[in-house]
C-alpha cells in the first residue's frame, strides 16, 4: 500500500518555514500598502489611469533590473541580497506617510502628491527587480527536491494568506483607522520580515561558470527558450496576466460600480485569495503535476471565463464569487510553474532563469494594471474587463493547439540532469 503524502514534508525544515513566514508578512505590507495608495489616489483624482501609472511606475524599473537581479542572486550570496532590499525597503512606507501627511496639511498639490507616489513605487519596483530573483532562486536550497512540489504549493500558501488578509486589513485600518497608521504598520512589518532573513542559517551556493555577465544572461535566455514546457508556462501566465487582471480596477468597480467603499474594495481585494487558499490547501493532498500542463491550461481557461463572470456582475456577492473563482483557477496555474520552474533549471542557473520568469511574469501584473487603467479610461471599466477575459479565453485556445505534446508529461518523474 503506497504511504500517504506527509502534506507538512516541507514546512519541516527550519529554513524553509521561516522563509515562507517572511513572505506571508512581506505580502501582508505589500498589499496593505497596494490598498491604501490606489483607493486613497483614486479617490483624490478619481481618474481610472493613476491606477495604471502606480503598475507602470513599480513595472519600469522591475522589468529594467530583473536580469540584473538574476545575475546577482546567482552570482553573490542570495541571502545577503534579500537583507540589503529589505534593509532599503522599510524607510518606504514612511516617506507614503509624509507625502499624504503633506498633501493634507495643504503643502503639496494633487499633481505632486500623484508623482511622488509614483517616485516611491518606482524604488519599490527597483528593490524587487533585485530581491524576487534571490527569494525565488532560494527556496529550492531549502528542502530535498521530491519536496519541490510540496514546497511550492506552501509558498503558494504563505503568499495566498497575506493576499487574503492584506487587503481587508489595509480597507478596514483605512476605513476605522486612517491612513497614517496604516502606513506606519506597513513599515513595521517589512521590519519584520528583515529580521526573519537575518535569522536563516548561513549557507554558500553553487556559483556561475563564466563571469562575462551578458553571456551569463544570455545563458539564461537560452534554456527557456530550448525548454519548450518552461518558454510555454511563461508566456501563457505572462499574456493572461496582462489583459485578464481585473485587481488594479477593483477601486473603480468598489467606489463607482459596488458602491461598496473601502471596506468593501478589501474583501474584493481578498476574494481572490480566498479561493485560493482554499484550494491550495487542497492542492497539498491532490498536486495537480501528474497531467500538469492540461490542468495549467484549464485552470487559465477557469480564469478567463470568471473574469467575464465578473464583468458582467451588478450583485456583491456574485462578484466576490467570481472573483474567488479567479484565484481558484490562478493557484493551480501557479502551483504548476513554480514546480516546473524549480525542477527543469540546473543549480547554478535558478536565479536567472527566475529573473526572467519575474522580468516578464510577475512585471505583467504591473504592466497588466497598467493596460486596465488605460483600457478603462477610454473603454470604459466593463468593457476593458470583457475585453481581458476574451484575450485570456483565445490565448488558452491558441496553447492548447501548439502544445498539445506536453499534454502527457509528467514533471513528478523528471530526474536530475
Amino acid at each position: 500500500m503506497k504511504p500517504t503524502p506527509d502534506a507538512f514534508a516541507a514546512l519541516r525544515y527550519r529554513d524553509f518555514s521561516i522563509v515562507t513566514l517572511n513572505q506571508f508578512c512581506l505580502t501582508l505590507a505589500i498589499l496593505i500598502q497596494e490598498i491604501i495608495v490606489a483607493y486613497s489616489l483614486y479617490k483624490i483624482t478619481k481618474d481610472p489611469l493613476t491606477l495604471g501609472l502606480i503598475g507602470l511606475a513599480e513595472a519600469i524599473p522591475f522589468i529594467a533590473l530583473s536580469l540584473w537581479g538574476g545575475y546577482f542572486a546567482d552570482r553573490f550570496n542570495k541571502q545577503n541580497i534579500m537583507k540589503i532590499c529589505l534593509f532599503f525597503a522599510v524607510p518606504l512606507p514612511l516617506i507614503l506617510w509624509s507625502l499624504f501627511h503633506a498633501f493634507g496639511l495643504g503643502y503639496l498639490g494633487v499633481t505632486s502628491l500623484s508623482w511622488g507616489i509614483y517616485a516611491v513605487i518606482f524604488a519599490l519596483g527597483t528593490i524587487r527587480g533585485f530581491y524576487n530573483p534571490s527569494a525565488t532562486s532560494l527556496k529550492p536550497f531549502l528542502i530535498p527536491r521530491e519536496l519541490y512540489a510540496n514546497g511550492a504549493t506552501w509558498t503558494t500558501i504563505g503568499w495566498q494568506s497575506g493576499v487574503i488578509l492584506g487587503p481587508m486589513l489595509g480597507g478596514f485600518i483605512l476605513a476605522f483607522l486612517g491612513r497614517e497608521i496604516s502606513l506606519l504598520s506597513i513599515a513595521v512589518l517589512l521590519s519584520l520580515c528583515f529580521i526573519l532573513i537575518n535569522l536563516l542559517q548561513k549557507r554558500s551556493f553553487p556559483s556561475i561558470e563564466t563571469e562575462n555577465l551578458w553571456a551569463s544572461l544570455g545563458d539564461g535566455f537560452r534554456f527557456i527558450w530550448k525548454t519548450k514546457i518552461v518558454l510555454w508556462a511563461i508566456s501563457l501566465d505572462l499574456v493572461s496576466v496582462l489583459f485578464g487582471g481585473v485587481i488594479a480596477l477593483l477601486p473603480i468597480f468598489a467606489e463607482d460600480i459596488l458602491k461598496i467603499g473601502p471596506e468593501g474594495l478589501g474583501y474584493l481585494r481578498a476574494a481572490p485569495s480566498i479561493g485560493a487558499l482554499i484550494t491550495i490547501i487542497a492542492l497539498t493532498r491532490f498536486p495537480p503535476t501528474r497531467h500538469a500542463w492540461r490542468n495549467m491550461l484549464l485552470a487559465v481557461a477557469g480564469f478567463g471565463l470568471f473574469t467575464l463572470v465578473f464583468a458582467f456582475s451588478n450583485h456583491v456577492w456574485l462578484s466576490l464569487f467570481a472573483l474567488a473563482m479567479t484565484g481558484a483557477c490562478d493557484s493551480i496555474s501557479v502551483v504548476v510553474r513554480q514546480t516546473i520552474l524549480q525542477i527543469y533549471p540546473p543549480e547554478n542557473m535558478r536565479g536567472r532563469v527566475a529573473a526572467v520568469n519575474g522580468m516578464f511574469v510577475s512585471s505583467s501584473n504591473e504592466l497588466g494594471a497598467f493596460e486596465s487603467g488605460l483600457a478603462a479610461k477610454y473603454m470604459g471599466t466593463v468593457m476593458a474587463t470583457v475585453f481581458g477575459g476574451c484575450m485570456t479565453m483565445l490565448v488558452v485556445g491558441l496553447s492548447w493547439l501548439k502544445t498539445s505534446d506536453l499534454f502527457g508529461v509528467d514533471i513528478t518523474q523528471r530526474k536530475d540532469q
